[in-house]
């Protein structure tokens, strides 16, 4: 998987068998580690679902899933809801060195490889961190 941008992910619509279920409106991040642990989907009835990407693969114009059922309905209380990092929040934070979050570069494994800071401009993490969120 080459890397994708957040912004790249939340073009894309969910879909089951070319059926779209909805689309990506934020990206969770792991609260601790590098990585994204799934997608915010807004789905056609208007509801907030957890997409997990463990359970997604990505094709060229969306995220495809197997079942309806790995769309999560979870409570507001729910660890993903309350532990993840929000990319929606994230934008705009400053980090360590002082430059500004714009969005995130994942690769395989939906590891962060890198940041997209003001600018537009490219880093690796290198020591970077995410700012909390």
């Amino acid at each position: 998987m080459r890397g994708h941008t957040g912004d790249e992910l939340l073009r894309l619509p969910v879909r089951l068998r070319g059926i779209q279920l909805g689309r990506a409106v934020d990206v969770l991040l792991h609260p601790t580690q590098a990585r994204a642990l799934g997608v915010d989907v807004l789905c056609g009835d208007e509801t907030h679902r957890f997409l997990p990407l463990s359970a997604a693969s990505l094709g060229a114009e969306a995220l495809e899933v197997d079942s309806p059922f790995v769309l999560l309905d979870l409570p507001p209380d729910s660890f993903y809801r309350v532990e993840a990092r929000s990319l929606a929040r994230l934008r705009r934070r400053p980090l360590s060195d002082g430059s500004v979050l714009q969005d995130v570069v994942l690769g395989p494994g939906w590891a962060v490889e890198a940041l997209v800071l003001d600018g537009g401009r490219r880093v690796p993490l290198d020591g970077l961190l995410l700012p909390d969120g």
